[in-house]
């Protein structure tokens, strides 16, 4: 079993920058894809980012690509994303996801494990 914690979300004006984290707990995620996804107002969850156990490959939702970037220390068992530009629009709930399987990682319904979330409010 992984838990999962989300961090450092907050108010942020727009073109500001934010770095969320999400420490694991209970297993080592050094063999886990990890995933961050979001969801706002009235609308589905969606991805936004992802990362392979290594570190090695990337992906990002266009709608983030340049602005933001996925990371990772598997010595502290904890991922990160860097969010840089921040629009009204990346106002939303982001959730920290894990799984052990390396592919689908912008499908939300192949990860296992959640967090619970850390809120993030940009204005204007």
């Amino acid at each position: 079993q992984v838990t999962l914690v989300e961090s450092g979300g907050g108010l942020v004006q727009a073109g500001g920058s934010l770095r969320l984290s999400c420490a694991a707990s209970g297993r080592t995620i050094s063999n886990y894809a990890m995933g961050w996804f979001r969801q706002a107002p009235g609308k589905e969850r969606e991805f936004v980012a992802a990362i392979r156990s290594s570190g090695d490959r990337t992906s990002y939702a266009d709608s983030v690509n340049g602005r933001f970037t996925i990371s990772r220390d598997n010595a502290k068992n904890t991922v990160y994303l860097q969010m840089n530009s921040l629009k009204l629009e990346d106002t939303a709930v982001y959730y920290c996801a894990a799984k052990d399987r390396h592919y689908n990682l912008r499908v939300l319904t192949t990860y296992d494990y959640w967090g619970q979330g850390t809120q993030v409010t940009v204005s204007s």
